[in-house]
């Protein structure tokens, strides 16, 4: 099996923000839907997650925050064991963990603004976000961010005003509101017609840049993944089958990654 077609660690000299090591998810008991997961996620740039339907992309980024449970296995950031944490440990654990949703998963009632600004929630007293009373310097960045993504015109309007992208894009403030040390993506460009996607991956990777935030990101548009991404790993039946720089992901790649030839 080539160097390609193995789980491998960030390019030399670059430290790694995640590290991934056996991790295993059984919904039920003997059917495992990842099987011994093994990732290094480095400190910097894109690295996309392509596979087939069903294979385990969305269960292993929810995993590295806890939405799913690891059935075992080992998931650290910057050194600190996630798989262990509770209560207040993994509250802590998570505001480190931005994450922007494929159906964008904002407060619908809310103005955009304040679904920005709900990125602080992990930071900030409970009465002060129940009373909307965020720090100036929250409030500033909010529309630091909102600027950034386009939509500072935006900032009063209901969430459910939007359009897809400008959702998806409140999505991105929201996340990186968060000052998060990675930022998880799943399937984020899914809902989106292909012009609107293209804008969302061109900011999401220009903002995270400017951050210094690594990003992973879940994605069925291979071309799109060889785009913006450093590094595509490749996943089949809940294994990493591919694991390297875009420019490696060639055809008998993808016809092991998604299986057959007729759909290319």
């Amino acid at each position: 099996m080539s160097a390609s077609m193995t789980a491998s660690a960030p390019a030399a000299g670059l430290a790694s923000a995640l590290e991934i090591r056996g991790l295993v998810k059984e919904y039920v008991a003997g059917k495992p839907v990842l099987r011994g997961v093994d990732l290094a996620v480095p400190a910097e740039g894109i690295t996309a997650i392509i596979g087939p339907s069903g294979t385990g992309k969305s269960t292993l980024i929810r995993c590295i925050n806890r939405l799913v449970e690891p059935t075992r296995g080992s998931i650290k950031l910057h050194g600190e064991e996630l798989t262990g944490l509770s209560g207040r440990g993994l509250r802590l654990a998570r505001r480190r963990i931005g994450m922007v949703f494929q159906e964008y998963n904002l407060v619908e009632r809310l103005s955009v603004m304040e679904n920005v600004l709900s990125g602080r929630l992990g930071y900030v007293p409970l009465w002060r976000a129940w009373l909307r009373k965020y720090p100036a310097a929250d409030i500033e960045r909010a529309f630091m961010l909102l600027d950034a993504v386009g939509l500072p015109e935006h900032a009063t309007r209901r969430a459910d005003a939007l359009s897809g992208g400008q959702r998806q894009r409140v999505g991105i403030a929201r996340a990186l509101m968060q000052r998060p040390d990675i930022l998880l993506a799943d399937e984020p460009t899914s809902s989106l017609d292909p012009r609107t996607a293209v804008e969302v991956l061109e900011l999401l990777t220009r903002l995270t840049a400017a951050e210094g935030v690594p990003v992973i990101i879940n994605i069925h548009n291979v071309d799109l993944a060889k785009r913006y991404a450093r590094r595509i790993v490749g996943m089949s039946g809940g294994s990493v089958i591919f694991d390297g720089p875009p420019e490696q992901l060639e055809t008998h790649h993808l016809r092991a990654i998604y299986g057959g030839e007729d759909w290319m």
